[in-house]
Order: structure tokens, then sequence, then C-alpha cells
């Protein structure tokens, strides 16, 4: 009997020990069933948090693309705001800084120079209309509330850019970033061609090489020219094309003067010509009222190739050295690197240094030759420049200056310009020599003369008046400032 009751009181605590580990097992279930959603939620959540944060990302970049590209801008008219200097250096020019050094952006978060906020139904057609919103591309998966641009933190610096995004998930997650810009201070060219020296010797065969088209021609001493036509005149009518002068039966241009510091000289004057020059020619510039000619400083081109561009050192022979290194054997031509396959392959700023990477003397500039058939850049050699291309250069799309039509309105005129051999700016430390006919579309700047090796040759310019108001083709209008970027949420 006594057995009998021992074995169902065993029975019981089985049962009962059972019974407590069916419940552990549960709640152990349990937990890891709530684990395991949690971990959903919160990988659901990062992963929304990743995609704002690099939306919001992306919303900053492409409002630091409103500053490059004229185009994206083009058709709002507050977004051209991002593009317009509105101050003046030291020298006159257009700047986003004034003279003091100060940003022409002042605002502040509360009160910026600049907002967009989409709870503004004309600010939410800007930011994120499917059809014309400057954030379109983004539409599928958020959108952007608000963008604002005021004065930046750090002295020296542009401007900062606060932008807030949201996710197109239920809940929405908002996520805000802001950065601060640099701007690339780079002088503008105000001229198509600038020459401190002389242009052309009073001999015949050895007269000024260089035509001009669409801008100024500044010369710091003699200009000497084979004929009187040979200088271009200025007339309201004249045709807005991509012709030559060789081209067309009249040398006329509506933009071309020419500034010079002393006497323009003429070897074969027509004996029935009339004394004097054309009203667009100026002689006598120097010492009063004087002639101003755009420079570029050495050191801080120099730094802002190393930053931004391409930086070589060049040897006696020519050849260059990325990165200022100087290794025997390890020499590259000019034409391995310097050359555009087609219009639109730019190659950006380009610094070539002196022969022992010190400043510009008469005794240590190298001699750069050129020789592509087509090359898009900003060269600035700090020796001299042998400009021979090979080949028939390409057709390239640009446009006028402004001019005024008859309606008063003001106006960029569309011109396709062929066999365009440089693309750019080409400067020059030293002297730069053209062998051949060179048609440049751009601006050409020589600290010393511009000359051919014979008689047939020219340097024709078509100057780019983007130049002269600071823009670059290749080298960036702004940058992202090193260590500002900032996730605000």
């Amino acid at each position: 009997m006594s057995h009998r009751i021992l074995t169902g009181n065993q029975q019981g605590i089985a049962l009962l020990g059972a019974m407590v580990i069916v419940l552990l097992v549960s709640l152990l279930a349990s937990a890891l069933f709530s684990l395991s959603g949690q971990e959903v939620v919160s990988a659901r959540a990062g992963n929304q948090g990743a995609v704002t944060q690099q939306l919001a990302d992306a919303a900053a970049e492409l409002t630091v693309a409103w500053f490059h590209d004229p185009q994206s801008t083009g058709s709002h008219p507050r977004l051209r705001l991002f593009r317009e200097k509105r101050q003046r250096d030291g020298e006159g020019g257009p700047s986003f800084f004034g003279p003091d050094g100060r940003s022409q952006f002042t605002g502040t978060r509360e009160q910026p120079d600049i907002a967009f906020l989409a709870v503004n139904p004309t600010d939410e057609r800007v930011l994120n209309d499917p059809e014309v919103g400057v954030f379109r591309a983004m539409r599928h998966l958020g959108h952007v509330e608000e963008v604002k641009v005021y004065a930046p933190s750090n002295p020296g610096l542009l401007c900062t850019v606060d932008a807030t995004i949201a996710t197109e998930t239920t809940p929405s997650v908002r996520h805000s970033v802001l950065l601060q810009l640099g701007a690339l201070n780079l002088r503008p060219l105000k001229a198509a061609v600038q020459v401190a020296r002389h242009l052309g010797e009073f001999r015949q065969g050895n007269e000024s090489p260089v035509r001009v088209h669409w801008g100024d021609l500044r010369v710091g001493e003699t200009f000497v020219v084979s004929h009187e036509s040979d200088i271009p005149t200025k007339s309201g009518m004249a045709p807005v094309t991509g012709q030559s002068y060789d081209e067309t039966a009249q040398r006329e241009d509506r933009w071309m003067e020419a500034w010079v510091g002393g006497q323009v000289l003429v070897t074969q004057p027509a004996p029935d010509q009339a004394p004097g020059l054309p009203s667009n020619i100026h002689d006598g510039q120097s010492p009063i009222p004087g002639l101003r000619l755009d420079q570029w400083t050495y050191e801080e081109l120099k730094q802002m190739a190393k930053r931004i561009g391409r930086y070589f050192a060049i040897d006696r022979e020519g050849l260059l050295y990325p990165q200022g290194l100087v290794e025997p054997g390890r020499g590259l031509s000019p034409d391995e690197v310097l050359k555009s396959q087609m219009p639109g392959d730019q190659q950006g700023l380009v610094f070539i240094d002196t022969l022992d990477q010190l400043p510009p003397r008469l005794d240590n500039l190298g001699v750069l030759r050129l020789q592509a058939s087509y090359l898009e850049a900003t060269i600035v050699m700090q020796g001299h420049i042998h400009l021979n291309p090979h080949g028939p250069g390409a057709l390239i799309k640009a446009l006028s200056p402004p001019w005024t039509n008859f309606d008063g309105a003001v106006t960029r005129t569309p011109v396709q310009l062929p066999g365009i051999q440089f693309n750019g700016v080409l400067y020059a430390a030293g002297n730069i020599t053209v062998t051949g006919k060179a048609k440049v579309y751009g601006a050409v700047v020589s600290s010393g003369t511009i000359t051919g090796t014979d008689s047939r040759g020219s340097l024709e310019v078509w100057y780019d008046h983007d130049i002269g108001e600071g823009w670059f083709r290749g080298l960036p209008v702004v940058y992202r400032a090193p260590g500002t970027w900032l996730a605000k949420y």
C-alpha cells in the first residue's frame, strides 16, 4: 500500500516539474519572440534613419550644385540668388566676399538669407513637385521639408546649408543636417587676351599674331599690326557667329576693345588711310590713367591646385612629374596627360611649376609644349608655353557675351564654334609662342608676350564671358569645408 502511495507522489512531483519546464520554455519563447520583434523594429528604424540621413546629405549636395549649374537654377528666380555674386572685391570685380573678406551671406537660422519651406505651397512646388521640383528624383524615398542658407559660423567661409528631409514611410522619419561651404576665390579675367609686355615687333612678319572676338585686348607696352584693317572695328550690328576673321569680308565685333599701355604701330600703312585709330582702340594708357592686368599669385594657385586640381613639376626637356616628385625616368610627356577626348572631357585646374619649384624668375622658367588636337582645362604654367596643336580641333557650343536686343531685353546668343583647339584659360608666367593657326575659346594671359614662330602663326580667341564673372569650368565654385558636417537629429 505504501509503495503505491509513494509512486503516486512521485508522479505528482514529475507532473509539477513538467509544468514548470513548459512554463519556463513558454516564457523563454515569448521573450525570444519579443526580442525578435524589437530587432525587426530596430532594424527597420535604423534602415529608415540611414536612408533619411543619406537623403538629407543628397539634399545638401544638390544645394551645392545650385552654385555650379546655371541650368538647374535658371527657371527659378530665387534659386539664381545662389550664383549671384553681389559683392565687389578689392579690385572691383564680382565676388561672394566684400573687400573686408566678409561673406555676402549674413543671415541666421531664424532669419536666413535664402529659405525654401515646404509648408509654403509655392516652395513645396519648387522643392518636391513630381514634374518640376528640384528634388523630384528623390520623391519616391522622401521629401524635402526645408532648405535654409545663412551666414557661416567659421570666418572665411561662404555660408551654412541647413537641410531637413522626411521619409515617405509610416511613421515618417525626419533628419536634418547642416554643413558649411567655402568658395573658390580665383580672380576673374576681364579680358580675352592680356599681355604684360609688347605684342608684336616693328618688323614685317613679326607683327602681333593675336585676333580677338567678344572681349577686350590688353597690352602693357607697344601693340604692332601689319595693317590698320587687322584691328576689328566695334559695331553693334556685327554678326555674332563662329566665323574667324579670315572668313569675313570686314573685321568687326560687338565687344572688342583694345587697351594699350604704349603706342599702336602699323608696319604697312595704307597710303590713303586717314590718320587716327578706330574709336575702340585706346593707346597711351600708361602711366596715366593706367592699365590693369589681371594676375594670379604663384603661391595661392599652387596650393589651390594641390587641393582641388593637379600639380606637376617640369624639367628642362619639358617632361611633367605628378605631385612635383622629379625622378629620373618617371617624367610624362604633356601629350600623355594634357588632352581631352571630346568637348566636356574637362581636365580642371592644372598647375605646372618652375624648374626649381620656387616663384618664377628669368632663370627658372621651363617650356610647356601643347600639341593636343583639343584640350579643355585651366592651364597655369609658371614658365613659357609653346602652342602647336596637331589636328582640326572640336566643334563646341558657346554663348556670346550679353547684349541688348531691340526690345530692351538682355540676351546671350548660342553659337557653335568650329575648330576650337583649346577651351578654357591659358595662363603663362612667361611667353606664349604659337606655331600654325590656333583657336581658343576662353581667355589667354601672358606675363611676357605672345609671338608666332613665323608670319603664318596666329592665335584667334573667342572670349568666354563667364570667366570675367569668376566662373571657371572644371573648377568648383564652392566646396564642402572639411570638418563642418553636422547631423542635428
